[in-house]
């Protein structure tokens, strides 16, 4: 009975040490760029956080928020490829860019698509960015988006 109680008390009352390591979650920016060798993009956030969000949304968004889900799965295709990059990440996170900007005007002077990973440290009244991935661009029109 005592061991039954041991396996099962974990269950019940939960430990809250979730992570090994709190660090800084990636930031995911991305930029439409001329050519494979362009660095003159326009980094912007990919799906930055509102700066408010009024309390019938907040609550709506407890019981239905898929596109949050999403968000947190890139996160997590992003943290993947600072530790171990894949190819299926990478795929993941042109992915969901890409139909994200189906919905704008085509630009035809910028077709390649290129995203990078950006950590955000704050030292005092500083925060300094660091980028930590950024794969070959690719052409917008190719990516595959289901």
């Amino acid at each position: 009975m005592r061991s039954l109680l041991k396996l099962l008390l974990p269950a019940l009352i939960p430990s809250w040490n979730f992570f090994d390591v709190i660090a800084p979650s990636p930031r995911v920016e991305y930029a439409r760029l001329r050519s494979i060798g362009d660095t003159s993009g326009d980094w912007r956030a990919f799906r930055p956080r509102p700066a408010r969000v009024p309390p019938l949304e907040t609550l709506r968004r407890l019981v239905w928020n898929p596109r949050w889900n999403e968000t947190l799965f890139l996160v997590s295709c992003a943290e993947r490829l600072t530790d171990a990059p894949t190819v299926h990440s990478e795929d993941e996170i042109f992915k969901r860019i890409a139909a994200d900007l189906r919905g704008e005007p085509e630009d035809a002077e910028r077709p390649w698509l290129c995203f990078r990973l950006v950590f955000l440290s704050r030292e005092a009244e500083t925060v300094s960015s660091e980028v930590l991935f950024q794969p070959a661009p690719r052409r917008l029109a190719e990516i595959a988006v289901a």
